[in-house]
């Protein structure tokens, strides 16, 4: 068009040239002629600039005709589209909507000015408005579709705001997504925990049948989901299953687990298992060193147990009954030794527990203290606050010797002491949430790590040496077996073998719990050492107040779904912690109560401390809000009202009993 008018515009210029050319030599000649020609040339330019002008405007009104063509071809297109549109306001009311649409969701009435939401639970206007939200996902007859969103502004004469959602039937795209998560492989490694225990407790002609028994029962379980089972050692396996059977395997509560555990052949011990599953890896030795991983943690956890890794998730089935004793000391006596060249090796060492230390945590920190006086190395043990559960130990080691205001530090002055040569000695918790001092893990890489709590999902896991038993009953029993492996005379002093004791005392419940053989072995090295079972008792008095406010807590309890009592200490003083942890065992001396659970305020936030006798696992419950432990005594601690924190717990109790009727329904 633009090349046509520059033409035209030549063209002229040149007429009227020649033109006034002719005029000019007429008037010289023949003026009468001359004038003609004037008017003739006004003609002509008059003819030429209407005739420019028409086509102009012939070219806009073909333009004009066709937008409304394009109109009238969009709207058809729109309207005969494939696929379901609806257009709502702001408020969500609906403008209008295609006849799709309608076939879509089955209204049964004209939706034009109805909410949105009346129509279509999913499309709530708070998603749809949100800036973040791109498409719904929804379910429709048997097919999913995706609708996207968009957003217009000044619509029409009234100028309104419109968002037009089209839905895209996605149903092939995702069956093809189903079809590769659920053919995707998972790996396993699955360990039969007490092998060596069962071996050495089943008479020698029993033995092949028992084990063989055992075979054949994880072999035949595996073989139902049609997956690839290999054994490798003795009492390992490894195992690779579609995700689409492990999902069934999930579903089924991985009962191989009872399988193996109601295995009766001349066997006095019931074998139990502990599966690891990871679900996602770059590759198939990723994918298998997450599988060990997480078996790993199921061993951490006590054993008999699965845990699936899900990504960054863990899924855990299992774990309701206490972990068994392990006969076996080799592991413990190479634990020492190492240990003993870390602290060798070291400029200084740093020994913690976990905030809010417990007669445990101090008496194993303490223990950790002389391993470091045997080997001629600087220790400090790092302690921010004294609470009431520690005060009479503390006072008492005090008055033993003041050269102890040295050893203990609070956590800034530990950051300043720390190297990248010091050694970090963390005792009776694996959390770093719950450390005294979580930044010397950021200072040095030497770190040893000593537990007998249930591994739990924020577990440390940069550890030098992990030495995790879960069916231990205290870490000063752990402790203390270390020092007797360290050295060939031990001599520790008297107030330590005490504090060491005190600790075994608070977590067994006065040896009523989670008790064995090496527990009795472990006190008597300490009596060896000079601890009085009479000052050890004496360090568990409590004060007047103490008492009261534990009494006022029994008495008060709620009893729910009849077998477990709720206690509430609703008060913040620095007793707190300590009322609601003595309450909680004087809860489980009513007849017919099987876990206690006390409530109290702690720094702003509830604590939560639970109790049982191991037919319910605390543990269990309270990991569900975010807590852990032992199967017989867990703790946790939730931000929310005290009100909230009551339902809180009795929702995670609720569910834990429901998983307990999902498995035995599946029995």
């Amino acid at each position: 068009m633009k090349e046509n008018k520059i033409i035209e515009g030549v063209d002229l210029f040149l007429v009227i040239a020649l033109a006034a050319i002719l005029i000019i030599s007429s008037f010289i000649n023949y003026p009468p002629l001359a004038a003609l020609s004037i008017v003739l040339l006004i003609l002509l330019v008059w003819r030429s600039v209407n005739r420019r002008k028409s086509r102009e405007l012939e070219y806009f009104r073909g333009i004009e005709v066709l937008n409304e063509n394009f109109d009238d071809v969009t709207r058809a297109a729109v309207f005969s589209m494939p696929f379901p549109l609806v257009m709502i306001s702001p408020r969500g009311k609906i403008k209008w909507y295609n006849s799709q649409f309608s076939d879509c969701f089955e209204f049964g009435e004209p939706m034009i000015n109805h909410q949105i939401d009346e129509v279509v639970d999913e499309f709530l206007m708070s998603k749809i408005v949100d800036d973040e939200t791109q498409f719904i996902e929804m379910m429709i007859h048997e097919r999913c579709y995706r609708f996207y969103l968009n957003f217009f502004k000044d619509i029409g004469e009234k100028k309104e705001e419109i968002y037009l959602l089209y839905g895209v039937d996605i149903s092939k795209e995702n069956d093809i997504r189903r079809r590769f998560v659920n053919e995707a492989y998972n790996a396993m490694h699955l360990q039969v925990d007490n092998y060596d225990e069962i071996f050495d407790a089943t008479d020698e002609d029993m033995r092949p049948m028992v084990f063989a028994e055992i075979d054949r029962v994880i072999s035949e379980y595996f073989h139902r989901y049609e997956a690839y089972i290999k054994k490798f050692d003795q009492d390992s396996y490894v195992i690779t299953v579609t995700h689409g059977e492990l999902v069934k395997i999930m579903a089924d509560k991985f009962t191989v687990l009872d399988e193996v555990r109601d295995i009766e052949l001349g066997n006095t011990l019931p074998p139990t298992l502990s599966i690891g599953v990871n679900t996602q890896g770059l590759n198939p030795l990723d994918l298998y060193r997450g599988a060990l991983a997480a078996m790993d943690i199921a061993i951490g956890r006590g054993g008999d147990q699965v845990v699936v890794k899900d990504g960054e998730l863990l899924h855990y089935f299992g774990g309701k009954n206490n972990a068994l004793e392990k006969r076996n000391k080799v592991k413990a006596r190479v634990i020492s030794h190492a240990l003993a060249q870390m602290i060798r090796q070291a400029d200084q060492v740093f020994i913690m527990g976990h905030k809010n230390p417990d007669m445990d945590s101090f008496g194993s920190a303490l223990g950790i203290y002389e391993a470091c006086k045997m080997e001629n190395r600087k220790g400090f043990i790092v302690l921010n606050e004294v609470v009431p559960s520690i005060r009479n130990i503390y006072e008492k080691v005090m008055d033993y010797d003041k050269d102890y205001e040295k050893v203990f530090i609070d956590s800034d002055e530990a950051v300043l002491k720390a190297t990248p040569k010091s050694l970090v000695v963390i005792v009776d918790n694996h959390r770093r949430a719950s450390l005294e001092c979580a930044d010397l893990l950021d200072i040095t890489e030497h770190v040893v790590l000593i537990d007998h709590h249930r591994r739990g999902a924020d577990y440390i896991d940069s550890a030098t040496i992990t030495y995790l038993e879960t069916y231990v009953s205290s870490a000063s029993e752990m402790v203390t077996e270390l020092l007797f492996y360290m050295a060939d005379d031990l001599k520790i002093p008297q107030v330590v073998a005490e504090a060491l004791l005190a600790g075994i005392t608070v977590d067994t419940k006065n040896f009523y719990y989670q008790t064995g053989v090496r527990t009795f072995e472990a006190a008597s090295i300490l009596k060896r050492q000079g601890a009085d079972s009479i000052a050890v008792k004496n360090l568990f008095k409590d004060d007047e107040s103490t008492v009261r406010s534990k009494s006022e807590v029994v008495s008060n309890a709620k009893i729910y779904r009849d077998n477990i009592a709720i206690g509430v200490f609703d008060e913040e003083n620095e007793d707190s912690i300590l009322v609601a942890s003595v309450s909680a065992d004087e809860l489980m001396s009513i007849l017919g109560i099987d876990a206690s659970f006390v409530l109290t305020r702690s720094r702003g936030r509830i604590h939560i401390s639970g109790r049982s006798l191991g037919k319910i696992s605390v543990q269990l419950i309270l990991e569900k809000i975010g807590g852990g432990g032992h199967l017989t005594s867990a703790g946790a601690q939730l931000d929310s009202t005290m009100e909230e924190a009551v339902e809180t717990l009795k929702g995670a109790i609720d569910d834990f009993f429901k998983e307990e009727e999902n498995e035995s329904n599946t029995d």
